[in-house]
């Protein structure tokens, strides 16, 4: 009985802390967690928000079919003689303008999750530090994508059509997924710099609008005075929507579309390490 009683007692008593710590070293860690799956991890977040606030899509809903009606009816008799021979020139331009004006929620999606605290918990995490900015940028991707087919089902309804084809249509998508992915990165760094969302949404509106308007979204060039001239033909946006309109058109805009990316290089190389130097002293 005193045998039975001893053994008891020696499994029940405590384990010192000693004991426990060499348990958990003589055990192997699990790998640290790659770049790769940090960022699709917190991409699938943003497409977690999107799921639980659908009122998010509006903006690549709603927005984009607005403009595309609104400017092929009000303008297409006057500037092109028909709306349907103004959408096969414009559909291209306005999914442009529409896709780069709605890269401003990625900065007012950092604002309000730093305003929140939720940054607060990213930082302490042992994870590749850039990952909560991909994140998201890979996650509005989508919304991007999004944007893209259904301003495209509606540019088809309304007569417009690919001359390039399938692979046209998608190399133009994926042109401007690319730019704006690298756009972006403006957004995220003025979602760090300032204090609220609203003035996020102010400054970004303030660069979107001139940026946009001020190139051959909606007209050619060549019908502008020559002074300005000189800044669209220069403008980033003005690049994208002539590589965009001209791969969809089955043709092969190499000069646009080197430019285009070049610009998005340009774009990730400066606004990259600022945002990351911001986020990391934030």
């Amino acid at each position: 009985m005193s045998t039975a009683t001893s053994t008891e007692t020696r499994e029940l008593a405590p384990v010192s802390t000693e004991s426990l710590a060499a348990l958990l070293i003589a055990k192997e860690r699990p790998p640290r967690p790659s770049s790769l799956s940090t960022s699709l991890t917190f991409g699938w977040r943003a497409v977690l928000k999107i799921k639980h606030v659908p009122e998010q899509l509006f903006d690549v809903t709603a927005f984009p079919i607005m403009n595309l009606l609104m400017f092929t009816y009000l303008f297409g008799g006057a500037l092109a003689g028909s709306p349907t021979d103004y959408i096969q020139f414009v559909l291209p331009g306005i999914l442009v303008m529409s896709v780069v004006m709605i890269t401003m929620y990625t900065g007012v999606s950092v604002n309000i999750d730093i305003e929140k605290g939720v940054f607060d918990r990213f930082r302490s995490l042992p994870i590749w530090r850039p990952s909560a900015m991909v994140g998201y940028l890979l996650g509005d991707a989508l919304r991007y994508t999004i944007a893209s087919v259904i301003m495209l089902c509606m540019g088809l309804l309304l007569g417009y059509r690919a001359d390039g084809g399938f692979m046209g249509v998608v190399a133009g998508i994926a042109l401007l997924l690319v730019f704006s992915f690298a756009f972006s990165w403006i957004w995220t760094m003025f979602g760090l710099l300032l204090r609220t969302e609203k003035s996020v949404m102010s400054v970004s509106m303030m660069v979107i609008f001139p940026l946009t308007f001020l190139s051959n979204v909606f007209v050619d060039p060549r019908t502008m005075p020559g002074w300005l001239q000189a800044f669209v033909n220069n403008s980033p946006v003005t690049h994208l929507a002539s590589a965009v309109r001209g791969l969809m058109a089955g043709e092969w805009p190499a000069a646009d579309v080197m430019w285009t990316l070049g610009w998005s290089a340009l774009f990730v190389v400066v606004f990259g390490p600022v945002t990351m130097r911001l986020y990391n002293r934030k």
